[in-house]
């Protein structure tokens, strides 16, 4: 795959593959990764976690999936239809043996949540601020195994735990972010990667918001994805709102005493919008220590 070429006369673009020193597991200082790479390009970190042993095993996380209150799915692939599959749990235990050893993915989120030695991991991602990450996704795969290629919105760090995954990517400008519509999951109808990897255990895959990427278990497989938390502004501002609105004086209202006859009766003026505006503003948009609250 190509890795681009240095052009005449500009500064080379900063490496996309690294080896993970050990005072470095990024592969360099963690200012240097968040000025190179937070939110701008891929990066693949050799070795970030040498020696990694997977603190829990397939058959964990396939007994985590059974738990009433655990967030877990499985996708199978039909490759000769090219067709995908989509459930979600809790699973009966029955299920896992039924499910042969080829092209299919378990997926658990919130394991951090449920696991002391998965969350364990986080102190090691504290060049973030803790509040940003949401939470370490487990899945484990089959050989064969995947999920479709897909895009993400919002950053993820990708730890190989066990087996091997190849990972393909497509880090070029601009890439083709349209979905299928025959697959009740959202998968790209074009993809066309610039860079193919195969992860080995310790090893991770940095992505920023908007890469394409499709990963494929080379053998059975568990990775570790550990998701940023991204609220899109209108979920900010819902959430905002809704809590606005909880805590609003019911005796603050609208109010015209300086009601003048309309020219229009039907018609909601300006003088009638700037009333509005000025009982929204009693919530307290701007203030962000109530935001912060």
């Amino acid at each position: 795959m190509s890795r681009g070429k240095r052009t005449s006369g500009r500064s080379a673009a900063p490496p996309v593959e690294v080896e993970a020193g050990r005072d470095l597991p990024l592969g360099m200082p963690p200012a240097r990764f968040l000025r190179d790479y937070w939110q701008k390009r891929p990066l693949l970190v050799r070795a970030a976690f040498p020696g990694f042993v997977s603190p829990i095993e397939p058959e964990d996380l396939a007994g985590l999936a059974c738990e009433e209150l655990a967030l877990s799915r499985l996708i199978q692939h039909d490759r000769a239809r090219d067709a995908w599959r989509v459930r979600t749990g809790p699973f009966p235990e029955e299920l896992f043996p039924t499910l042969g050893d080829r092209d299919w993915t378990l997926l658990v989120q919130d394991v951090d949540k449920w696991d002391a030695d998965v969350a364990a991991l986080l102190p090691r991602f504290d060049f973030i601020p803790r509040w940003r990450i949401d939470d370490i996704m487990v899945s484990f795969a089959a050989t064969g195994g995947s999920v479709g290629a897909h895009v993400d919105q919002y950053d993820v760090f990708l730890l190989q735990a066990k087996g091997h995954r190849r990972w393909l990517i497509d880090a070029g400008s601009n890439p083709p972010l349209g979905f299928r519509e025959d697959v009740e999951l959202k998968l790209l109808r074009e993809f066309t990667p610039t860079h193919d990897w195969v992860l080995a255990p310790g090893d991770m895959l940095y992505l920023p918001p908007g890469v394409p990427h499709h990963g494929i278990a080379e053998d059975p497989c568990l990775t570790f994805s550990v998701g940023m938390r991204a609220p899109s502004a209108a979920e900010l501002m819902t959430d905002y709102i809704d809590t606005l609105a909880a805590e609003a004086d019911e005796a603050v209202r609208y109010a015209d005493p300086d009601l003048a006859p309309p020219r229009d009766p039907n018609e909601i003026d300006a003088a009638a919008m700037a009333r509005v505006v000025e009982a929204l503003n009693v919530l307290r948009f701007r203030d962000p220590d109530r935001l912060g609250d």
